[in-house]
């Protein structure tokens, strides 16, 4: 008999697994719509994602002229075990830049997370603020561990597969 999926543990190790990240991968479209790929630091507040990037980076143009862009966050490869299920947490968003002026809460959460020296470096150049929303995520925790979800887990739902039709 197969053992019940503890869907409550597992939310408290996604909600545990996020608040220990600091830099998101990021997918976006570039220029010519092919699939570009980078990192930022990062910080969340109030079921959304922000991330300050510098204007003369790729991605910060990729963002600036698509609505969409995926978030992922991704366990360290040497705490894996087994890499083919290797814990990670993903998200559609959709992204504005919404400058600097007017975010001192964030700007605090950056100072907290990232180093208020790091923090008043990077706000002397020209970097911007991005605020990205969540539309939906799937966070996956091993093999038939995986869960469709929002950000701060109010939606956490065990995606079963029906190995018949295989569908998920």
């Amino acid at each position: 008999m197969k053992k019940p999926v503890d869907v409550e543990k597992n939310k408290e190790n996604y909600l545990q697994f996020i608040a220990n990240r600091k830099n998101m991968i990021l997918s976006l479209i570039d220029d010519e719509g092919k699939p570009f790929i980078s990192y930022a630091p990062f910080v969340k507040k109030e079921g959304k994602f922000y991330i300050y990037i510098s204007k003369i980076a790729d991605h910060y143009r990729f963002m600036e002229n698509n609505d969409f862009v995926d978030a992922l966050l991704i366990a360290d490869e040497s705490a894996t075990n087994n890499k083919f299920a290797t814990e990670r947490a993903r998200w559609n968003c959709t992204s504005q830049n919404i400058g600097n002026e007017g975010h001192d809460e964030i700007f605090a959460l950056f100072n907290e997370s990232h180093g208020a020296p790091m923090m008043d470096l990077l706000r002397g150049l020209d970097f911007s603020l991005f605020e990205l929303t969540p539309l939906r995520g799937r966070y996956v925790v091993g093999f038939g561990l995986a869960f469709d979800l929002d950000i701060d887990a109010t939606f956490f739902n065990h995606v079963v597969v029906d190995k018949k039709s295989d569908k998920a």
